[in-house]
């Protein structure tokens, strides 16, 4: 299988490229031509994009890029619906005019955050901020095309690299000795290795069965542990003295989204229901815990 991967050097696309592999010849595309030996493209500029599936003819396209800087995207709404919708557009309708199957993935932030239990593929969409306003355009405009697709909505990715709230912890531990972390936000952290193994898990199973017409769609994966980003917060501090990367805990204090005002409103609940990937699949969400220490175990500060 031909298999173009977007977005390579990203937290996602990165632990996706091994996984992808094995399945076939992958050609990773990224900004940074350095990393995987990817080749260089501006994936904003649709027209050489097209030129690219041109040139390539993948059978799977799997789309990690995205514009991902919530607060920015408040102030840059062009550049963040052309990364995130026009993108997946353009993909989109390659695959469907070139029998190409595309695996994207979209954001919990399509959500509002209202809801009083998690949040099932079939609830009605109502982003708050412009990222997932952008990100619902995406996933509307793949339905749209036509194509073999697979879309999974995921949610607080981290990893050792790219820019996450993990590194961001880390980071700051190691600049100041007491921080204030918001507390009324609830959401599940997902390792992106336990998301890349999902996803393709998910592929693997929709391509051996042929039943897209049936079960081809959106889909909801994220790491089981429900928890706010104080407690997760808590968490990675915890994990980080005992394995040796921080010698001590900077003192935590639980805040309100109200006392750390942002440009982009978030979500205060975005817990998405995992159910249909474990029932159809048999794709068990990980364990938190685990995840973290498994991820902190290849940190290199």
């Amino acid at each position: 299988m031909n298999i173009l991967l977007t977005g390579a050097s990203g937290q996602l696309g990165s632990e996706l490229y091994p996984l992808l592999s094995e399945l076939g010849n992958v050609t990773a595309v990224d900004r940074d031509p350095g990393r995987m030996g990817s080749i260089s493209q501006d994936l904003s500029d649709l027209n050489s994009c097209e030129i690219l599936l041109n040139r390539l003819r993948p059978d799977l396209i799997v789309n990690t890029a995205a514009y991902t800087a919530v607060d920015q995207a408040e102030n840059n709404r062009l550049s963040a619906f052309r990364l995130n919708a026009e993108l997946p557009a353009c993909l989109g309708q390659w695959g469907a005019n070139n029998q190409c199957t595309l695996l994207h993935f979209s954001t919990d932030y399509v959500f509002d955050g209202s809801a009083k239990r998690a949040y099932r593929e079939s609830d009605s969409t109502r982003p708050i901020n412009v990222y997932g306003d952008s990100k619902r355009a995406g996933e509307r405009a793949i339905q749209a095309s036509g194509c073999q697709h697979l879309i999974v909505r995921t949610s607080w990715v981290y990893s050792t690299h790219g820019k996450n709230f993990l590194l961001t912890m880390l980071r700051l531990a190691g600049q100041r000795s007491e921080l204030g972390v918001v507390s009324d936000q609830t959401g599940c952290p997902t390792w992106a290795r336990n998301l890349a193994r999902a996803a393709v898990q998910l592929l693997q199973a929709m391509q051996s069965e042929h039943k897209w017409d049936e079960y081809g769609g959106v889909y909801h994966y994220c790491d089981s542990t429900v928890t706010t980003w104080y407690d997760f917060a808590r968490m990675i501090f915890n994990q980080a003295v005992e394995l040796g990367l921080l010698q001590t805990m900077p003192v935590l204090n639980a805040i309100q989204s109200s006392d750390f005002p942002q440009l982009a409103e978030r979500p205060r609940f975005s817990v998405l229901d995992t159910g249909t990937v474990r029932e159809r699949f048999g794709i068990i969400p990980a364990d938190l815990t685990w995840s973290l220490e498994e991820c902190l175990k290849d940190y290199q500060p």
